[in-house]
């Protein structure tokens, strides 16, 4: 069988479901993580610290990832090395509301690292794992006797709007504030050359074919795909031009997505030939659709 090179960051602390529903199929699987998340706002974010909630008329603060746990850590380091708390910085008073137990865990972690401008109020977590939980929780959580009822709300470049619509259409204000955004991995030349050094023993010493590359978002396939087409011969939708990269040196592969929306950006935007989406966006799904595809040709 032959290679499947999985264009997302692999699970960490267990095995990778892509991973393992390749391999008990036959093909030698290996994930290359294609996204960054980079902190953003910082002078921002330490500026809202300073401030502290009452003075801003905020009664909680929602967390919803690690990389906002992050941002909030460096911001509240940074005004530490340059001034004193001040009393009305104080945000013990304020609860913070978590996305799930791993977002909850990494605010308990900053809370013992950091004393200063950290929460200690912290509310959520294995019941509140997704949007539309952690908003039901807010609701019946925040205070009903007229007292403010605005939040700071930390998200990233991506965030879905499921929370801000359920919170607003109950009368919660929300203070939006960006503190990450995901990007195009810089590593990703690099990780994808290492990657493939592992692989060369596979197609050299087992005699495997290199088989498949597989597309998980949109938002990344524009960015990878020239870094890509160093190392490979791509399909592409024009029969003409894929006649003209016959004779690539590069190794043919074919292409498969997770999805119907990946596969249609991939055939009009980037004018790729998909040999393969998956019927539904599940790993067993995916890996089915692979093997059958090559059992059929």
């Amino acid at each position: 069988m032959s290679n499947v090179l999985l264009l997302r960051a692999a699970d960490q602390g267990s095995p990778d479901r892509y991973e393992d529903a390749f391999r008990s199929r036959g093909y030698h699987p290996i994930s290359v993580s294609v996204l960054e998340t980079v902190i953003v706002g910082h002078e921002e974010l330490a500026r809202v610290l300073s401030i502290g909630p009452e003075k801003q008329s905020l009664c909680g603060v929602i967390i919803t990832s690690q990389r906002a746990v992050e941002a909030w850590s460096g911001a509240a380091q940074a005004l530490i090395n340059k001034t004193p708390l001040r009393p009305e910085s104080d945000w013990w008073s304020v609860p913070f509301y978590a996305v799930g137990e791993t977002t909850s865990a990494a605010l308990r972690n900053l809370c013992e690292k950091i004393s200063l401008y950290t929460p200690r109020d912290i509310r959520g977590g294995s019941d509140t794992g997704t949007a539309e939980r952690l908003a039901g929780f807010i609701l019946k959580d925040l205070p009903s006797d007229g007292t403010s009822r605005k939040l700071l709300y930390l998200t990233g470049d991506k965030n879905r709007d499921t929370l801000p619509k359920i919170l607003e259409s109950a009368g919660v204000a929300l203070d939006p504030l960006q503190v990450y955004a995901t990007q195009g991995s810089s590593m990703f030349p690099h990780d994808l050359s290492l990657a493939l050094e592992s692989l060369l023993k596979f197609i050299t010493e087992e005699g495997l074919s290199w088989g498949w590359i597989v597309y998980f978002a949109p938002s990344v396939a524009e960015f990878v795909t020239p870094i890509l087409r160093n190392h490979f011969s791509l399909p592409v939708v024009n029969s003409s031009t894929e006649d003209c990269t016959h004779f690539s040196e590069h190794h043919h592969v074919k292409v498969a997505t997770i999805g119907p929306t990946t596969a249609s950006f991939l055939q009009q935007t980037l004018k790729l030939s998909v040999a393969v989406t998956a019927r539904n966006p599940k790993a067993d799904d995916l890996a089915d659709a692979v093997l059958q595809h090559d059992e059929a040709q």
